[in-house]
C-alpha cells in the first residue's frame, strides 16, 4: 500500500477528527478517483477516508458489521454532511499485493481461498445489507448508461455483444443467490495478511449478503491481474472447493461485471 507524507490542514476535517490528526504523521494513501484516504501514523496506525456525500454510508455500515465479526477494523467516527467522513483502526499487516505474498503466488492463491471460504461458511442471517437487488439493479443502470467493459473478463472467457450479454444475464440473474455472506470486491488489495496470518479485509462497500460466485469471479481476477498470469486460477479453485465453483453462475457474474 503506497503513502505519501503529507501536510494537512486539521481545520478542514470534522471537529471529532481532529484529535487522532494531532501529532500524528500523515500519509496519502489514495488509490482511486472516487475517495481521498489518508493514513495517520500514531498510536498504531488509523485510516481516515473522504468521499462525496453518502458514498461512505455502506462502507461504514458494513465495516462495523464485519469488526463485530473480528473480520476487520473498528469504525471510530462516520459522518455524512457536504461529503462523507470515515475513520477506522488500522488491520495490522500488509495487503496482499506485498512483495513477500506475490513472491509466494501458489501459496497466496491457496491461502486467498481460504479466507473466503471461511467467511462464506459464516452466518449472515443477521446481516444489515442484502447485495443482491443492488447487485441487478447495478447491471439494469449500467445497460442505461451504455457502459460496458470487455477488459474485465478472466482469460479464455468468451462473451458476446453488450445486448447479448444483458440478454443472457437477464434471462439467468434469477439463478444468483442471496444467502452468503460477501466481501464484494475480493481483491488482493482488500485482504490484509500479518505474516500470512488472515488479519482482516478492508473496503468493505460492496459487502452484504449475495452470491459467494462475486467473491469468487473477483478472486480468480484479482490473481490474474496482480500475478500476470492466469496460471494460479486453479489453485485458487481447487483450494476454495471445486465442488461448490458453479461455472454457470460464475459466467452470469462476469456478464454483470461488464455493466459495473
Amino acid at each position: 500500500m503506497k503513502r505519501t507524507q503529507v501536510a494537512i490542514n486539521a481545520a478542514d476535517f470534522p471537529r471529532e477528527v481532529q484529535p487522532w490528526l494531532s501529532n500524528a504523521r500523515i500519509y496519502d494513501s489514495s488509490c482511486s478517483p472516487e475517495a481521498r484516504v489518508w493514513f495517520l501514523e500514531r498510536d498504531g496506525g488509523y485510516y481516515l477516508k473522504k468521499g462525496e456525500k453518502g458514498s461512505l454510508q455502506k462502507e461504514a455500515e458494513m465495516t462495523r458489521y464485519f469488526h463485530k465479526k473480528g473480520l476487520a477494523a473498528e469504525v471510530l467516527f462516520y459522518e455524512s454532511g457536504d461529503c462523507d467522513f470515515l475513520l477506522t483502526s488500522r488491520v495490522p499487516g500488509e495487503d496482499c499485493t506485498h512483495e513477500t505474498y506475490l513472491a509466494a503466488p501458489k501459496r497466496l492463491a491457496e491461502t486467498l481461498a481460504e479466507i473466503l471460504r471461511e467467511l462464506h461458511s459464516l452466518d449472515s442471517s443477521d446481516c444489515p445489507v442484502d447485495r443482491t437487488e443492488s447487485y441487478v439493479r447495478s447491471v439494469d443502470e449500467g445497460y442505461t448508461s451504455t457502459r460496458f467493459d470487455r477488459s474485465i473478463l478472466l482469460p479464455g472467457m468468451t462473451l458476446s455483444d453488450r445486448e447479448g450479454e444483458y440478454a443472457f444475464f437477464t434471462a439467468r440473474k434469477h439463478l444468483l443467490e442471496n444467502h452468503t455472506l460477501i466481501h464484494g470486491d475480493a481483491c488482493l488489495p482488500n485482504v490484509m495478511l500479518d505474516g500470512w496470518r488472515f488479519s482482516g479485509l478492508i473496503d468493505l462497500g460492496n459487502g452484504g449478503r449475495a452470491d459467494r460466485h462475486i467473491d469468487l469471479f473477483w478472486g480468480a481476477w484479482t490473481l490474474s491481474y496482480n500475478l500476470g498470469t492466469d496460471a494460479y486460477r486453479q489453485y485458487f479453485f481447487d483450494a476454495y472447493g471445486r465442488e461448490l465453483v458453479d461455472d454457470e453462475r460464475l459466467r452470469i457474474v462476469a456478464a454483470a461485471e461488464c455493466f459495473g
